[in-house]
């Protein structure tokens, strides 16, 4: 099987957020791929919902050998596993998070489900904290 590069944003904006994202890239250099390129990390405000917390996100880019879908599954149980109680899909919107790890594009893929959107519209093209972060890979 080929290796596939893939770019994932991580975000959290509860308890030592440093912590949790150097937990995630440990967790997903361990269980998903190489990480070659990482963004520094940035400190943004929330996004699409009101917080008091502050975010601390960073990009991360890596090769894998895991389909989509397994990627979307992994990073799924990476989040529950690190104390994420809900997604935002099932939440139907925003909410504080101790982890959010979302994959930005995976190769020159161009895909759209209800689950999936490669590459992510939002990081991609609308967010200006994430256009910076990915600037830097």
């Amino acid at each position: 099987m080929s290796s596939n590069h893939v770019v994932l944003l991580l975000g959290s904006n509860m308890g030592d957020t440093k912590k949790n994202l150097e937990i995630a890239i440990t967790k997903i250099e361990s269980r998903i791929g190489k990480i070659v390129k990482s963004s520094e990390m940035l400190e943004t405000m929330p996004v699409e919902f009101v917080s008091n917390n502050i975010f601390r996100n960073i990009a991360l880019g890596l090769y894998t050998n895991i389909s989509p879908f397994s990627l979307l599954k992994e990073i799924k149980n990476i989040e529950k596993e690190m104390g994420r109680a809900q997604d935002s899909f099932v939440v139907g919107g925003y909410i504080d998070r101790i982890i959010d790890i979302d994959i930005v594009k995976y190769e020159n893929i161009n895909f759209l489900s209800k689950l999936l959107e490669i590459p992510h519209h939002k990081h991609t093209y609308e967010r200006e904290f994430s256009k910076n972060l990915l600037k830097e890979l």
